[in-house]
């Protein structure tokens, strides 16, 4: 018999509830956003984080075309992509949240998410909507400030 032998719960699939989230973006700056967005969809703000389970939360970004981002990030930093041509494309970021308001958003939490089906399924969970409406009030989504 171990004298003080301690155990560490794990949590399964299927056993977390999954609550759902609000959150608005406004004026709100990109990476510190991304940031804790990512942390609440993996679910490292539980106590019963498990690494290989998927213990996070849904969360609906409203207004995600009016993050801003300090200095002149939005005209000197650019989104590069590969074509499969023999040169990358690139936007500025600026740019791209005019032809696509919500990719910014996206592409920041996505970066932060684990490589694997995992972040795929946590990356599926979140919601961004360019105005100030969603489709997602059935859910009875909480009000949480981020950024």
């Amino acid at each position: 018999m171990i004298v003080g032998h301690k155990t560490t719960t794990m949590a399964k699939p299927g056993q977390v509830e999954q609550k759902w989230y609000v959150v608005d973006a406004n004026n709100k700056v990109l990476g510190r956003l991304a940031t804790e967005i990512a942390t609440i969809l993996m679910g490292k703000h539980r106590a019963e984080y498990t690494p290989h389970v998927d213990t996070g939360e849904f969360v609906v970004v409203i207004n995600a075309d009016k993050v801003v981002m300090t200095g002149r990030k939005f005209e000197k930093r650019h989104l590069t992509w590969f074509t499969g041509y023999t040169r990358q494309r690139l936007e500025s970021y600026g740019d791209r949240l005019e032809r696509k308001p919500t990719d910014v958003l996206y592409f920041a939490v996505k970066r932060m998410l684990p490589k694997s089906k995992l972040g795929k399924d946590m990356l599926d969970k979140l919601k961004l909507y360019a105005g100030t409406e969603h489709p997602h009030q059935a859910q009875q989504p909480t009000p949480i400030d981020l950024g």
